[in-house]
């Protein structure tokens, strides 16, 4: 089944508004007449704004990096898919491994969160992928499933369709390590099965599941080239907009 591939941008704490207006100017004339995939920009929620005013009208979209799963509320700090929405944002990631390490989210919070975000329309970005100790244990296939697994639950194939997963071998985010072509695939394929058993198997055939982990302009057309990777979550080569038009058009 032909999937379109989705490459997003994770700025994380990166760019101020106009910092990301400037971006996004440089970026668009780009990648104005590229319709082979989708283009996702996740700036951190101040920056929103600026972004979704900025690529009003072209083909690229705006993903938020985080969001509660209540719709309101005394939660300092947090923001509400419903925020999202009213904003212009399309797009979600849900569980990102620094979320996990600094803000203690588990696999229950991003059951949670996955659930409002395919209530109130939003595309999510489900991160799953192990720890260099877990990898060097061989409990990679392990994790995935559990963290699959427990994401997905109590989820229907018919709610969950704009579902996107992107595995992050936390090892390889940020640390210039790269997982090979074939280690990512191995991964992927995994993430496609336990998909199956929780959605069935025309929702896994058709699931998109990104690659994200010291992704550069120099290794996206090798990862792109694997028949179970669908895109790139991008992170620190995503900061430059010369560098992420690269990768979008690999």
């Amino acid at each position: 089944m032909s999937r379109k591939k989705i490459i997003a941008g994770n700025w994380k704490m990166y760019k101020t508004p106009q910092q990301a207006r400037e971006f996004v100017t440089a970026f668009l004339p780009l990648v104005a007449d590229h319709k082979r995939d989708e283009i996702v920009l996740c700036p951190p929620f101040i920056s929103l704004i600026a972004v979704v005013g900025a690529t009003k009208g072209s083909n690229v979209m705006v993903g938020a990096q985080n969001m509660h799963w209540e719709k309101e509320g005394a939660f300092t700090g947090e923001c509400s898919p419903e925020m999202l929405v009213a904003e212009g944002v399309t797009h979600v990631i849900i569980g990102h491994s620094e979320r996990r390490q600094y803000f203690n989210e588990t696999d229950d919070t991003v059951n949670r969160k996955l659930e409002v975000a395919l209530e109130h329309g939003l595309t999510p970005i489900v991160c799953v992928g192990e720890v260099l100790e877990e990898r060097e244990a061989n409990l990679t296939e392990d994790v995935l499933r559990r963290q699959c697994s427990r994401a997905f639950r109590g989820i229907s194939a018919k709610k969950a369709a704009k579902l996107v997963v992107a595995y992050e071998p936390v090892w390889a985010i940020g640390t210039g390590k790269t997982a090979t072509p074939e280690i990512a695939e191995e991964a992927h394929m995994v993430i496609r099965h336990e998909a199956e058993k929780s959605f069935g198997k025309e929702f896994a055939s058709a699931l998109r599941i990104q690659y994200g982990g010291s992704v550069k302009p120099d290794n996206a057309k090798s990862l792109m080239s694997q028949p179970d990777i669908d895109g790139a979550l991008v992170g620190g080569a995503s900061l430059d907009p010369q560098n992420f038009a690269k990768i979008v058009k690999y």
